[in-house]
This record gives structure tokens, sequence and C-alpha cells, in this order.
């Protein structure tokens, strides 16, 4: 697959340049015969003899854009000022911030926000611990957990390092959902250690977001605080990826009618995420599976299955059988990896059924360049954001976690998940859906809502909701 310029590789270059000739066309001519796109050109400055320019140049990657760099050193009569990096710019200094919602402008504000006043509220919660949703901040808060071992796809890089993930993911929780979420990277990677951290931490908290995780630990983790804490518990890399690909698939078989429970999927990868798609789609109807891992079908014959494989095992491959991913996909209606870059060519998506789907979700390299499954396949999907089809979690976590916190649930289930999804596939209409359109985009307007909304609905539905509490609730308004 042929790399691109991309913004998250855009940098911008201070240069002082003379005011007469042509120093700016000189200037976009090196930058485009670079392989670089220029997206802005400010002037910044002018003076008789001199401009001073800002361009914003979109690279390939980091050694390109200093490769840019140093041909726009050899023009004649340019000078290089800084060089700034973009994205390193708009992290500096983190990404999200604490603020109060009330003014304290005065000794009586101080007094009613804080001490004395603020051990009333205090006193009516001890009093009665749920009077906590309505007057603290903990019926809007989330907890985003991680320990850094499963980093987006740079692996297992600590909890320092994995920060400005969790920032980000606390930034669109506000952004999309209005959600308070708070990043807690954990300095252990030992499963008893967090499990009681997480603990400790919840009271706090009306939900908690297991974050960047690595399998198997991930497993038990949740369902360890699933089964301790009386707030849901979410691992978005499982469930989150599991809701959006059983939406887009949804709509993708429309596209090629085809139904559910007929096709035949193939999956590659067995981790945390390939696990949970696997139970979503099996509990959504898909009755034909087969799971693939680095070494090849996961079937019981197999000398190496941990716990989490023997249940694939024992679950999918009703035909038994063996062999390679590439042997696996010939014929199958469906695939779908989470795994790792270039596992499949286009020889493999054209052995596949007709009309066949490709979700190609390792990232930022897939399992198949996605150009060339689509010379065959009828729908392709990606991890990325320069293909259609984006498959993206940022389309489901928030608002799964809005519709449980209005809802006030204890948990999580898997009826949630498939209202989630059947919501977030909805949101494309049929007058909208073809093989370029089977997902929203995560700038759709009524994503968040939508989905909220179904999850608040089969929280209920399913009794984990608790009673919805007024403003005012037990606690005094007027002192005795």
């Amino acid at each position: 697959m042929a790399a691109v310029p991309s913004v998250s590789n855009s940098i911008t270059v201070r240069l002082e340049v003379p005011a007469r000739g042509n120093a700016v066309s000189q200037i976009t001519t090196s930058v485009e015969s670079s392989g670089g796109t220029v997206t802005g050109l400010d002037v910044t400055a002018s003076g008789i003899e001199s401009l001073r320019i800002d361009v914003t140049i979109a690279a390939i990657s980091v050694a390109h854009a200093e490769e840019i760099v140093e041909k726009l050193r050899t023009i004649e009569g340019i000078t290089i000022g800084k060089v700034s990096d973009r994205t390193f710019l708009m992290h500096l200094g983190g990404k999200i911030e604490m603020s109060s919602k009330l003014p304290i402008r005065n000794r009586d504000d101080l007094s009613m926000i804080y001490t004395p006043g603020v051990a009333r509220v205090c006193m009516a919660i001890a009093e009665n611990p749920e009077d906590a949703r309505r007057l603290t901040i903990k019926r809007n808060s989330v907890a985003v957990v991680t320990d850094g071992s499963a980093v987006l796809g740079l692996g297992n890089i600590g909890p320092m390092a994995a920060l400005p993930v969790m920032e980000g993911k606390a930034a669109l929780f506000k952004r999309f959902a209005g959600i308070d979420a708070w990043p807690l990277c954990l300095d252990t990677q030992d499963t008893d250690e967090i499990v009681a951290i997480v603990k400790a931490i919840a009271p706090g908290f009306a939900g908690i977001n297991l974050e960047d995780i690595s399998a198997p630990r991930c497993f038990e983790i949740e369902a360890r605080l699933r089964e301790a804490l009386d707030i849901p518990v979410f691992h978005d890399d499982q469930h989150g990826t599991a809701i959006v690909v059983l939406a887009a698939l949804t709509n993708a078989l429309q596209v090629v009618g085809k139904d559910i429970n007929e096709v035949r999927v193939v999956m590659s990868g067995a981790g945390a995420a390939g696990t949970a798609i696997l139970k979503l789609l099996m509990a959504a109807g898909v009755e034909h599976a087969t799971v693939a891992d680095v070494k090849g079908v996961v079937h019981l014959g197999r000398d190496d299955l941990n716990d989490s494989l023997r249940w694939i095992a024992e679950n999918t491959n009703r035909s038994g059988r063996t062999g390679s991913l590439k042997e696996a996909v010939h014929g199958a209606d469906v695939f779908i990896g989470v795994s790792a870059p270039n596992v499949l060519d286009g020889d493999d998506i054209a052995a596949m059924a007709d009309d066949a789907i490709v979700f190609a979700l390792a990232n930022p390299d897939p399992e198949i360049d996605p150009a060339v499954a689509r010379q065959t396949a009828a729908v392709v999907a990606t991890g990325r954001s320069d293909f259609p089809n984006q498959i993206n979690n940022v389309l489901v976590f928030p608002g799964v976690f809005r519709g449980l916190l209005d809802a006030q649930s204890r948990t999580v289930n898997t009826e949630m998940m498939l209202a989630a999804a059947r919501a977030l596939a909805a949101t494309v209409s049929a007058e909208e859906c073809n093989a370029n359109y089977i997902i929203p985009s995560v700038f759709h307007p009524d994503v968040a809502k939508t989905v909220a909304a179904a999850v608040r609905e089969a929280a209920h539905a399913a009794g984990t909701a608790q009673a919805q509490l007024s403003e005012t609730g037990s606690f005094p308004i007027v002192t005795p």
C-alpha cells in the first residue's frame, strides 16, 4: 500500500524569503517534488526586502518531513527558522484540564463550595451513599484505566507513554458525549494489583473504561471487576471494537444481500479484540465462523491452547478445518482481521466467495492493501481514516457510556452491546447504505445520542438500571 502524506505527520516551517522573485513558487515546487503536500502558506511578517512565511506541510513520516526540510534549505536566498511538529504542539501541556462549574467570587461562595458548608453535603452522602450521584461529579465520571501493556499498535510501552492516548480518550468522551473521563495510568501489570486498585478508586466513578491492557490478562481483569463492582466495566479494545464491527457487518450484508446466519466468517486474530468480536457476532446470529492466529486455524487438535483459545476451538470451526489462514479464507463470505499487516494478498481475496466482505482492521497497516482488496471484494473496511468505511471505536464508546450513566446501570451486558450495534447500524439509512458507506462518520451528529438511547433502553429492559433520582432527592433543601 503506497504511503501518502498525512496531517498526523504535518509540520510548520518558518522561512525568511526575499520579497521579490519567485521564492514562494520555489517552496511549493520543492515540497511537492519531495512527495509532500503544502496545506497552508501564511505570511506572518513583511518588510521591504523580505517576507516571513509559515509553510504547513503534510509528510508521510517523520523521516520524510526531515527530508523535505533539508531540500528547502537548498533554495537560494531562503533562511529556515523554527520547524514545529504540529502533532507534538497539540499535545504540549496535555490535552485536557479540570475546570470548576461554579465561580468562586467571594467568601460566601467559598463557604458553600468548600468549608464549612461542604461538611453538610458530606454527611448527607454518609447517611445515603446514593446521594453521591446527585451531589458530586460521580454521576458523570468514567475512569479510563490502563497499564500501558498494549498501547495502540505500539505494544508494551508502559503507563507513562500511554498517557497521551488516555488523555485523547478522555477528550473524546467529553467531545462526543459530555462525559468527564479521567486517565488513570497504573504502574503495575500485575492482575491482582490492577483489580485491587480499580476496586479502591471505584467509589468516585460511575463507570470504568479499561483500555490498552494486553490479552489474556484483560479477560480476567474485566471479569473480576464486573463481579466485584456495582458500576459498568467496559474494555473498549474488546467490546467497543466488537460493536462497531457488528454494526458495519450488518450494513455490509445488506449491501451484498446475504444473511448473517448463513455466511461463513473467517477471522484473523484471537486476542482481546478478536475474541470479543467473535462472541458478539455469534450472539447476533453468526453460525459459521473460523478463527486463525499466528499459528494457523484454531482447532481442538492443537496442543498450545490456553483457556481463551480453547473456548474458540470448542465454539467455532464446525467443519474441523486445520491449516493456514490463507487456506481457511478460500470460499469465505466475510474476512475480519484484527491481527497483523499483509497476511493476505489479492489472490486470497479473489478466492473468497462472490460478493465478499473484507474488514482489514490492523492499524496503521492492514492485513491486505485496501486498494487490492477492492479489486475483487464487494465491500472493504479498514481502521484507517484515509479509506471509506473506517471502523473506529469512537463511534461507540461515548454513546455506550452516556447510555449507561444516564440509566445509572450497574453493569454492561451482551444485550446492551447488541442494542448499541443495531442503533449504530441504523444511523445509516437504507437509502444511504452502499459499498462505500456502511458505517457513519465519527462526526455524524446522531451517532452518540442514538447509541446512548439504545443502551439506556436496554439497561432498563434488562433490569440493570437503578431507579431514576431527582435532582433534589432525599437531602434537605432547607436547614432545620
